[in-house]
């Protein structure tokens, strides 16, 4: 009997990589959604996510689709790789790839952990046999019987069962029978005869199976065959791809299929023709290829497959470049022979040898026969048949794999009897291209919103919580809470903001607006988050529970992340909803976040000013206030509203940074040095910029010429250890700098340590313009050049601010490094008038100036150096000027 369900059960039969990319994608979406779900994943293998195409243990059986695109999630392509980072492979490439056994490693860690986060919500359980039949159940589901004859009730299922078994169909009754024909070479123990002895073997099929094969199987003194129509091996990937083509014109027409083939051809010559290679025209159809085959005629399939099927897999799946490389040293040493032809004989000898003959009248002698002909065009295990019998299933067109419509099974008239549904090889009919990773996590994805569509929740009735802001929240009262704990340390400054918001998150999956802030303190502070991560959870939520300023929100986080005209979107963002504090934090450049990058200097100012309504005097916009005077050099007005919002909030971190800057832009150094002092020692203890208001600080000491007591504050409060990451850079890299510059620091500067602090991804590949300033500050202060010159790469393939100063800037600071002093000055001098787009304050942007300042006097003009000097010692007298002006030639 089946058992009674008390909540929506969904079955999924297959836990290879089909399955279990099913089961992630459901306890995500339905974790997300709130929704109870009990998910029972049947199958008989030890563990799920391998099957058997990431089962093999040979080191040489590599993915043939690099690791940048075998991630489970569509929307985070990034995830696989980031995975392989954490595992053991810490320089891991998009482009790489990886053994198919640690990609099954991969899947099963997935699944492991969507099971773990969906705790409470999706209940898990494990089935360790074969589905034998399926068929309608209770109240419109099914029911699935198991080989032991235990039956699962379930409201539908999915059969995830992946390829249909090779038949064999081809091969000669005499070698079906031999004892040296394997039929099933994945099976367990299959290969122990083959790899036993030295014998010659014969691989019939010539695809991706044959190829691993061959790799297993070749060694001095055999002679691995492979014979298939063709003839054709997979061609293999390039080490360096030549980039993105467009798809060709014409594919959006309703154009008969000799057009298209001809529309194709010439795509594929073009490629050549522009990149020496046609990988980038089949790359560009991939996007198009299910739509074009569902356009064709049954004919014109046929067709497409007699003429051209053979052509499109041998280029369409290909080899990975190291598969490629012993492919062809095994050929070019004669260890593998490729044949054209079929087989159309064969004889047993007396010793178990098999004497194989091939059309055209060629034949060989070899001790092992092994089907690579891949998957057979119908499923006809039990599960499948008990289907085609009871005519809930029937063969897709030119009998492959079933007959689907977006994923779902279709009899005969061409309705869906049951809630049966499937993905990967069985909807071959109905998509050709579906086999691959890139392909099966879409149709994994799109299945988990259809299954759980019926239990879409209904719309809110009660009224949702708010920010401390008044506005409206997508989450519930808890997860609520936890959100404005961690927005209030934001827009304080303080420690502690990340923790909340995971909080938040972990109390309600679907929370849009946790992510996004997540993904955002990852992107722009540095924050221990996986950003692409928290940005497509973001994106998930969004689209499935969101009010519009949560969703607007989220699309100014996914631009900036992206580089994609960020700014213009946080602005708009702000124009419709002013009261957003967290927004108008990103925007308004202070201590936090990078702000807007806009050529005009008051922008900023005009932003906060328009949205002083929105806030009444809150102390949080009084100190963005008090900050943006001190910018204008309104330093008593930004002073006097520093003091306003401390009254108010005393651990307001924006309004005590904004006195910091009126201390030290005013000169009053030793005030501002033990003020700062005293605030850091109580209200700043647990400020989330600690290190940089002691570079304040340590700034104020210099200026006051102290080197002693520079180095102190250096080891006790912004060696690494005390710093780690971007703060790092921004805090601890360039004090060591400056202190260098104006001839402060003594014997070896600890640069490198400061490096060693950092995450290489961060030095590479800086996210922001702000972040890529202080990295070439960092690297400058190491001499390290070939880094620099990596970063000025980055920074010029990168956005627009990067591209036009930062790539200029990490050429001066090279110049600098080879003692090319005026090329040095010239190209930094240039520099200063654009350097306000980079974000930060002037303080920070000072060290630009600073430096020029040195190259100008390692050059030996000093009439430039001391202008330049006078300039400063006209904004404030600071001693180390005065020192540094009294030193050059009058």
């Amino acid at each position: 009997m089946s058992p009674v369900r008390e909540r929506y059960t969904v079955a999924v039969v297959g836990a290879g990589a089909a399955g279990a990319l099913t089961a992630v994608h459901l306890c995500e979406t339905a974790t997300r959604r709130r929704t109870p779900v009990d998910l029972v994943l049947v199958d008989p293998a030890p563990e799920a996510g391998r099957g058997t195409a990431y089962s093999t243990r040979d080191p040489g059986h590599r993915l043939n689709v690099p690791a940048g695109g075998m991630s489970c999630y569509p929307d985070d392509p990034g995830h696989f790789v980031r995975w392989l980072c954490r595992h053991g492979q810490p320089g891991v490439t998009a482009g790489e790839f990886a053994t198919r056994y640690r990609y099954g490693a991969y899947l099963a860690d997935t699944l492991a952990q969507a099971i773990v986060r969906a705790h409470g919500t999706v209940s898990v359980r494990r089935v360790a046999t074969r589905a034998e039949h399926v068929g309608a159940g209770a109240d419109g589901g099914v029911t699935v019987t198991l080989a032991d004859g235990t039956r699962v009730g379930a409201d539908a299922a999915v059969l995830a069962t992946g390829p249909a078994a090779p038949t064999a169909a081809w091969a000669p009754a005499e070698l079906r029978t031999a004892e040296r024909f394997i039929a099933m070479p994945w099976a367990g123990g299959a290969l122990e005869g083959p790899l036993g002895d030295d014998s010659d073997v014969l691989l019939v099929g010539s695809g991706l199976t044959s190829v691993d094969l061959a790799l297993t199987l070749e060694r001095p003194g055999r002679t691995v065959h492979t014979v298939s129509r063709n003839g054709l091996l997979p061609q293999p990937h390039t080490l360096t791809p030549a980039g993105p083509l467009p798809a060709p014109e014409g594919l959006h027409d309703d154009a008969p299929y000799e057009r298209l083939r001809r529309i194709v051809y010439r795509h594929v010559a073009r490629a050549v023709r522009l990149h020496g290679d046609w990988r980038p025209a089949l790359d560009s159809l991939r996007p198009h290829t299910a739509r074009l085959w569902s356009r064709l005629t049954t004919e014109e399939r046929a067709e497409f497959l007699r003429r051209d099927g053979a052509l499109w897999n041998t280029h369409r799946h290909r080899m990975a470049p190291a598969t490629g490389e012993s492919i062809l040293r095994a050929r070019t040493a004669r260890r593998l022979a490729l044949h054209a032809g079929t087989v159309t004989g064969a004889a047993v000898r007396a010793d178990g040898s098999l004497d194989v003959a091939l059309s055209g009248g060629r034949g060989l002698r070899v001790g092992w026969v092994i089907d690579c002909t891949g998957p057979g065009p119908v499923q006809a295990d039990p599960l499948w048949g008990s289907l085609f019998e009871a005519g809930a299933a029937v063969p897709g067109p030119l009998g492959m794999g079933v007959a689907t419509l977006d994923g779902r099974l279709l009899d005969e008239q061409g309705t869906a009897r049951l809630p049966l549904f499937t993905l990967g090889a069985p909807r071959r009919g109905e998509l050709w291209e579906t086999t691959a990773i890139p392909e099966i996590r879409v149709q994994a994805a799109a299945l988990a919103q259809e299954l759980l569509a019926p239990l879409a929740p209904r719309p809110r009735t009660t009224r949702r919580p708010l920010d401390g802001h008044g506005l409206a929240l997508s989450t519930h009262a808890e997860a609520a809470a936890a959100y404005r704990t961690g927005l209030d340390r934001i827009l304080k400054v303080r420690a502690g903001a990340e923790d909340s918001l995971t909080r938040a998150v972990r109390l309600d999956p679907g929370f849009a607006l946790g992510h996004a802030a997540l993904a955002l303190l990852g992107h722009e502070c540095g924050a221990a988050v996986d950003v692409p991560r928290a940005l497509a959870e973001a994106q998930r939520c969004a689209r499935e529970r969101a009010c519009e300023r949560e969703r607007s929100f989220v699309e100014v986080v996914t631009r900036r992340v992206h580089g994609d005209d960020g700014d213009a979107a946080l602005v708009r963002h702000l124009e419709h909803h002013p009261a957003d504090a967290l927004a108008l934090a990103v925007a308004v450049p202070t201590i936090a976040f990078s702000g807007v990058d806009d050529l005009d200097d008051d922008y900023a100012l005009r932003l906060v000013e328009r949205t002083s309504a929105a806030y009444d005097g809150h102390w949080f916009h009084t100190s963005l206030l008090a900050f943006l005077r001190q910018e204008q050099g309104r330093l008593h007005e930004a002073g006097e509203l520093a003091h306003r919002a401390l009254a108010v909030e005393p651990a307001s971190g924006h309004a005590v940074h904004a006195l910091a800057h009126v201390h030290y832009e005013s000169g009053a150094h030793r005030a501002g040095r033990d003020w700062l002092e005293r605030w850091v020692a109580g209200r700043g203890r647990g400020a989330v910029h600690r290190a940089h208001f002691s570079w304040h600080i340590a700034l104020h000491e210099l200026a006051l010429d102290d080197p002693a007591a520079v180095r102190r504050r250096w080891f006790t409060q912004l060696a690494p250890g005390r710093v780690t990451g971007v703060r790092a850079l921004v805090d601890s890299g360039s004090l060591l700098w400056r202190a260098r510059l104006s001839d402060s620091w003594h014997g070896d500067l600890p640069a490198a340590d400061v490096l060693d602090a950092v995450q290489a991804e961060v030095l590479e590949r800086p996210a922001t313009a702000f972040t890529a300033l202080h990295c070439a500050i960092t690297l400058t202060a190491a001499g390290d050049l070939a880094a620099l010159r990596r970063l000025r790469d980055h920074a010029a393939a990168a956005d627009e601010v990067q591209r036009e100063v930062i790539a200029p800037l990490c050429d001066a600071f090279a110049a600098l490094v080879e003692e090319r002093f005026r090329e040095a000055a010239r190209g930094l001098d240039a520099l200063l008038p654009v350097l306000r787009r980079v974000g930060g304050s002037a303080a920070q942007r000072e060290v630009v100036e600073e430096t020029l300042l040195y190259a100008l006097t390692a050059d030996g003009r000093c009439d430039a150096a001391a202008r330049l000097l006078d300039a400063r010692l006209e904004r404030t007298q600071a001693p180390r000027d005065r020192r540094m002006r009294a030193g050059l030639p009058a």
